[in-house]
């Protein structure tokens, strides 16, 4: 079993940047799929980005594409989330979650990830 922890959340203003990072423990996420989503409050939870095992492949929500790059370095077990031009609307608590299996369908079906971290707050203030 793979354990997830989030990191970098925090209150920005609006146009700031902020570089989320997950990191693993338990066993190596090489070989797995991860991704980012987002609640805000009284919302859904919703997919933000998510990339393949080798990094080659990533997938991003129209909402955050151009603003948001996902990155993983599988020697550090971690994976990250550089968010830039922040929007008030980015607001939410941010989750990691990964599988061994496909990209398209973590973005499809977000139930079937394996694990989960706990989540962090990202406040952008306007």
């Amino acid at each position: 079993q793979v354990q997830l922890v989030e990191s970098g959340g925090g209150l920005v203003q609006a146009g700031g940047s902020l570089r989320l990072s997950c990191a693993a423990s338990g066993r190596t996420i090489s070989s797995y799929t991860m991704g980012w989503f987002r609640q805000a409050t009284g919302l859904d939870r919703e997919f933000v980005a998510g990339i393949g095992w080798s990094a080659a492949d990533t997938d991003y929500a129209d909402s955050v594409k151009g603003r948001f790059t996902i990155s993983r370095d599988n020697a550090k077990n971690t994976v990250y989330l550089q968010m830039n031009s922040l929007k008030p609307e980015d607001t939410a608590v941010y989750y990691c979650a990964g599988f061994r299996g496909l990209l398209r369908t973590l973005i499809r079906a977000p139930g079937l990830m394996e694990s989960w971290g706990q989540g962090t707050q990202v406040t952008v203030s306007s």
